[in-house]
């Protein structure tokens, strides 16, 4: 998917929402556990009642890894559902990879070409050369981890190299990578503050940022910081929309916490005209 694809849907839907799918057995609905495959069937419940509200899917795929063989299935009947029936929903395997050459490649291939993910986020810290063979991929996006919402972000990711915080060291080198213009970056919503400075280093770029919701970020501060002239948002929830409910109701009680953060967006969005 490319970028213009990508904000074309953001106005159509009027929406920059991303849902999380962190399956987790042991807090999806007891009921679906008699399912043949649980995770499948609970996604394809949260897609089905969701789709019309968002923008992007991200899976984290230690969720998936955790179970084995059996979880790396069902994450490929759930990206496979979604590019069949969802094309034009934006894909993120939330994987936070990140090595040199041959093996960055290989990851590349392994989400990009095997499952069809549009986009995988990655870590940064080995440098150009674990981030480039993602970006060598034509309309498949690479999201770096630049500030995150966790609570040890602060133990490098803040901390000052030649005075400048490492973080914007991580921003500022990765406009040197080759096609970095398939680059986005990660910026938690508990760090909603340092959006300004982030968007003086890349004023165009793409940003997800993780923690409205169940981590106390706030949307309207991630807006006023965050966004641009192609609003270049995707505001990821996960547990505070997929886990509205361990009832038969889960889906439509995620639709409804997926529909309230959608019309607190669609009204952010009217300030861009």
């Amino acid at each position: 998917m490319t970028t213009q694809e990508l904000i074309a849907q953001i106005h159509k839907k009027q929406s920059f929402l991303c849902i999380g799918l962190d399956t987790d057995l042991e807090k999806i609905p007891p009921h679906l556990l008699e399912e043949e495959d649980p995770i499948f069937a609970f996604n394809k419940a949260i897609i089905d009642a969701t789709h019309h509200l968002c923008v992007a899917y991200k899976p984290n795929t230690a969720f998936y890894e955790a179970y084995g063989i059996k979880g790396w299935q069902a994450l490929g009947k759930t990206i496979s559902y979604l590019n069949e029936n969802h094309p034009e929903i934006f894909t993120i395997a939330d994987a936070k990879r990140g090595d040199i050459g041959n093996t960055s490649t290989r990851y590349a291939k392994a989400f990009f070409e095997e499952f069809g993910f549009d986009s995988i986020t990655i870590a940064p810290y080995m440098g150009k050369d674990s981030v480039e063979p993602f970006l060598a991929f034509k309309d498949k996006h690479t999201i770096l981890l630049a500030l995150t919402s966790n609570e040890g972000a602060y133990d490098f990711q803040t901390q000052k190299v030649d005075g400048v915080a490492l973080y914007k060291k991580v921003l500022q080198t990765s406009l040197s990578y080759e096609n970095a213009h398939n680059l986005m970056y990660v910026v938690g919503a508990t760090k909603a503050s340092y959006l300004g400075d982030i968007r003086k280093i890349i004023p165009d770029g793409f940003l997800l940022v993780p923690g409205v919701g169940a981590q106390g970020g706030s949307l309207k501060e991630v807006c006023h910081y965050g966004m641009n002239r192609n609003v270049g948002l995707l505001v990821n929830s996960s547990r505070g929309i997929i886990y509205a409910s361990k009832d038969t109701d889960f889906a439509s009680k995620a639709a409804l916490k997926a529909e309230e953060l959608q019309q607190q967006m669609q009204e952010e969005l009217k300030s861009l005209g």
